[in-house]
C-alpha cells in the first residue's frame, strides 16, 4: 500500500502539466505526421515527420486564449522530422495548433 501511495505522489507533478491540445491540419498532399504534446505549463510543442519523397514547407500557428498567436515556419526534408515549439507568457489552459503544409 505504501508503494502504491508513493508512486501516485511521484506521478502527481507529471499530471500537473496536462492540458488539452487541439490540432487542425491542412497537409495539401504532403505526407506529414503531426504529434502535439505539452512540454511545460506555458510551452507547447509539435513534432512533424515527413514520410514523403519531397521536401515540405510547413507553417505552425500556436494559439493560447487571449495571447497573440505564435507562428513558426519550417522546411522538413524528405524522410526527416522536426520539432517546433512556442512559449507563452501565461499558463496554457487549452492549446490550439494549426498546421499547414505544402510540398516544396
Amino acid at each position: 500500500m505504501k508503494k502504491c501511495c508513493a508512486f501516485l505522489l511521484a506521478m502527481l507533478p507529471l499530471a500537473a502539466f496536462a492540458y488539452p491540445v487541439e490540432v487542425e491540419k491542412q497537409l495539401n498532399g504532403a505526407e506529414i505526421t503531426v504529434t502535439a504534446y505539452g512540454t511545460d505549463q506555458s510551452m507547447g510543442s509539435v513534432n512533424l515527420s515527413n514520410y514523403g519523397e519531397a521536401n515540405a514547407q510547413c507553417t505552425v500557428v500556436f494559439r493560447n486564449g487571449p495571447e497573440p498567436a505564435r507562428t513558426r515556419k519550417v522546411t522538413i526534408a524528405a524522410g526527416r522530422a522536426s520539432d517546433v515549439s512556442a512559449r507563452f507568457n501565461r499558463g496554457i489552459i487549452k492549446l490550439r495548433v494549426a498546421v499547414t503544409c505544402k510540398v516544396a
